[in-house]
């Protein structure tokens, strides 16, 4: 293996074991539980090593830089997340690669994608993005619906042509009651979870947890966690 694939494979093995002694500590399956890899930053060549050590989920947040990744890789078995906030001008493209749009948290933004996606023919998997730093009707600062809206959207989803409601995702916010509690924020998601369920029984995906607190996340019931530094390494000059 080359010097960048072992690096990357030794990596992948200790996220691997996180997860494994998570799911363990919780009493929960380790195929409960699915890896999505952030690749944002990293180059294609680092997605192909992924898919060769058996990665079948990874998750952009920028347009301009997933669009040429995702053709360069077009030929590799994997599903492709977009977590970030999306714009509708961006809608088209993001459409034409994307399996699951993970930040969905308005209403104009589900017209768009339900309109490219049947202009694609495909079926696009939706997670509406939960802000738990926001108020019972406002948005998020790193966008958000606030769980007030979670019914009304939820339904917009579900009846749009082309689009499939799969879950929830949220990120810990940085302020409000739950800042610096990664735990009760993913707790909270997860009854949430339980509330949207009870309206639409097949949105039982729930995308919560990165590199840091990955373990709080499957202890709440994650079922998608979302890993990027701690696989792929901090790039010089990111910070």
């Amino acid at each position: 293996m080359t010097d960048r694939k072992d690096e990357i494979a030794g990596n992948l093995a200790r996220v691997e074991e996180r997860i494994a002694a998570a799911c363990a500590k919780a009493g929960r399956e380790r195929a409960e539980v699915t890896l999505i890899v952030v690749t944002k930053t990293y180059p294609a060549s680092d997605v192909r090593i992924l898919s060769e050590l058996g990665v079948r989920h990874v998750a952009e947040n920028r347009d301009q830089d997933a669009a040429p990744k995702a053709a360069d890789c077009a030929d590799l078995p994997l599903v492709w997340h977009f977590v970030g906030q999306l714009q509708t001008n961006k809608v088209r493209s993001v459409v034409d690669y994307a399996d699951v749009v993970q930040s969905v948290d308005r209403a104009r933004l589900v017209t768009a994608l339900s309109k490219e996606a049947v202009r694609a023919g495909r079926e696009l998997e939706c997670l509406l993005q939960v802000a738990l730093d926001a108020g019972e009707s406002e948005r998020g600062e790193r966008g958000g619906v606030a769980p007030g809206g979670i019914g009304e959207l939820a339904d917009v989803v579900a009846s749009a042509e082309g689009l499939r409601l799969g879950g929830l995702m949220t990120v810990a916010p940085l302020t409000g009651e739950f800042a610096g509690r990664q735990q009760a924020a993913f707790d909270r998601l997860m009854d949430l979870s339980t509330d949207l369920r009870r309206t639409h029984p097949a949105a039982t995906m729930v995308s919560a947890g990165m590199s840091a607190d990955l373990e709080q996340a499957v202890a709440a019931g994650a079922t998608h966690v979302r890993v990027g530094s701690a696989v792929l390494g901090v790039r010089a000059g990111l910070g």
